[in-house]
């Protein structure tokens, strides 16, 4: 069986979301080879619909972004697993809606897969942890706090975490690597 990972880059006060879009985190080249590599374990991505429509908008046109090529390659590529109460039909970008019970669906391609890689920690992300879907929760760590924005599981927990890895940059980011803590 494979194992769900939650990728989130964080502000130190845990906001998820720029207060615009001038002010999203930036990476030095470790942090982004680091997240380059991070990204290639994983065999297909899952994403809640916010997610997936903010993602499908940008990434398309960043094949030929300088210093963007490799993650867009590789994202673009990636299947995506998209939950959703309100989207139907056939999805464009490389994706499918996952049909029916979301513990179901998403075990179900656990059992296929080795790596699933949530990208975005919203609502579709909550639901996921709730329901005990998330193996391991990677966070990249940004030296910035922003007075306005949501928050990461704002309202949610309690989870206990046991830290598998911390690994820091020169930017001031710092990877902290985490699987549930079992009681």
């Amino acid at each position: 069986m494979g194992k769900v990972i939650l990728h989130s880059a964080i502000t130190v006060n845990a906001a998820y979301e720029a207060p615009t879009p001038e002010e999203w985190l930036e990476l030095d080249g470790d942090s982004r080879d680091a997240s380059l590599d991070q990204l290639t374990i994983a065999d297909a991505m899952l994403l809640g619909r916010k997610t997936y429509e903010g993602l499908a908008a940008v990434w398309p046109a960043l094949v030929n972004v300088p210093g963007m090529e490799a993650f867009a390659a590789r994202i673009n590529a990636m299947p995506k697993y998209v939950g959703s109460r309100t989207l139907s039909g056939p999805l464009e970008w490389n994706a499918t809606l996952l049909d029916g019970d979301l513990t179901e669906s998403v075990t179900k391609i656990k059992e296929s897969s080795s790596t699933l890689w949530v990208s975005g920690c919203g609502e579709f992300a909550q639901a996921l942890s709730e329901r005990g879907l998330i193996d391991e929760y990677w966070f990249g760590l940004h030296p910035h706090l922003w007075p306005t924005g949501p928050r990461f599981f704002d309202g949610f927990g309690p989870l206990a975490l046991e830290l598998i890895s911390a690994t820091p940059y020169k930017s001031g980011v710092v990877t902290l690597r985490y699987r549930t803590r079992k009681s």
